[in-house]
């Protein structure tokens, strides 16, 4: 099994707040989604990553996010096993989230 890397939700809040470019990829359900997101958040349901992959640029350091860490974690090996190598898990996950939701 490949290493997944964590971040912290409040270094992903400061780097949003600083401005950086990143992608954050909330793969929660629908329902869970609708109850509160990260603003810049892209909404894909760990089910549906295989399929809509080409959604997601190789290129810029991606954040994968879920309720509690878990179902992201399986993200993330899937996308390295896909050959990305900018993926990070959000320790915790929305239950660890103190910022901004939309």
């Amino acid at each position: 099994m490949t290493k997944i890397i964590g971040i912290f939700p409040q270094q992903v809040k400061e780097r949003l707040e600083a401005g950086e470019k990143m992608n954050i990829i909330d793969v929660r359900e629908n329902h869970e989604v609708a109850a509160g997101k990260i603003p810049s958040a892209k909404h894909i349901r760990l089910s549906d990553i295989p399929h809509r992959i080409n959604e997601i640029d190789p290129n810029i350091e991606t954040v994968i996010v879920c309720r509690s860490g878990g179902r992201s974690a399986r993200a993330c090996q899937f996308l390295i096993l896909q050959g990305y190598t900018k993926v990070k898990n959000m320790i915790g996950g929305m239950s660890a989230w103190t910022g901004r939701t939309e």
